[in-house]
């Protein structure tokens, strides 16, 4: 079931959002859960006690910490949630993308751009469904889109997940539960013990390593360089990326 949340201090405009929900509800026959917020200080207690939501409507200007404060300290806890930002001006515009915004949306929200936002935003979010992971980490408990995984590393039982965006996520576990995990996939390959790297992100590789997109070094074991080589142009290949040597 899908989950979303409603934050905007007018209670006029939570009313509305709501009856626009109920009716999409009922038109498209989604299975849809709702929570209602009328501030962002009530939102953000709830998501650091572990509540979460797959897409967020959020009003930007709000007494007290506004809206793409908010949302900075969400990415936090949890980097793919879809936030939807409402406000009555483009004013914040190009800040709300510095947050990972999905969309935003000038007040009034009128059935019509209603309907058609929550389509493609459901879309979006059943694609990314597919291709998420859900991790236990120390601030509670977060979702990551794995297409935007660069790699992880082991060090103990405390997996490290490196994120395109620099961002670092802890989580207990071990590398070879999280691999069995991920045999679905293509784009993951184990080139040491204590690393699973994205082969999309891979810049080079040498006898020395693989540099990532990031310039994180990843250790090759001896002797195994022309095999992981071998590995990564085979996926190439298969995404039919052009090699020119």
């Amino acid at each position: 079931m899908v989950k979303i949340g409603f934050c905007d201090d007018d209670l006029s405009t939570l009313n509305e959002l709501t009856a626009l929900l109920g009716q999409y509800r009922a038109q498209r026959h989604e299975e849809i859960t709702y929570i209602t917020f009328h501030s962002s200080l009530e939102l953000l207690a709830d998501i650091e006690k572990g509540v979460r939501f797959d897409i967020l409507f959020l009003d930007i200007i709000m007494p007290g910490e506004n809206g793409i404060s908010a949302a900075r300290e969400i990415r936090q806890y949890d980097s793919a949630v879809k936030i939807i930002f409402l406000t009555s001006s483009s004013e914040f515009a190009i800040q709300s993308y510095s947050v990972g915004a999905y969309f935003y949306q000038i007040k009034p929200i009128h059935a019509g751009k209603f309907y058609e936002l929550m389509d493609s935003v459901l879309n979006d979010h059943k694609r990314s469904q597919q291709c998420s992971l859900i991790l236990r980490c120390k601030n509670g408990i977060s979702r990551i889109d794995l297409e935007k995984l660069e790699y992880c590393e082991v060090i103990g039982r405390t997996l490290l997940f490196h994120m395109e965006n620099g961002t670092v996520l802890e989580s207990t576990g071990s590398l070879d539960d999280l691999c069995s995990k991920l045999t679905q996939y293509q784009n993951y390959l184990r080139p040491h013990r204590s690393f699973l790297i994205n082969l999309e992100y891979v810049h080079s590789i040498s006898y020395k390593g693989i540099t990532m997109a990031s310039h994180a070094e990843i250790p090759i074991p001896h002797g195994k360089c022309s095999k992981i080589k071998n590995l990564y142009l085979s996926y190439a290949f298969r995404k039919r990326q052009v090699l020119l040597s």
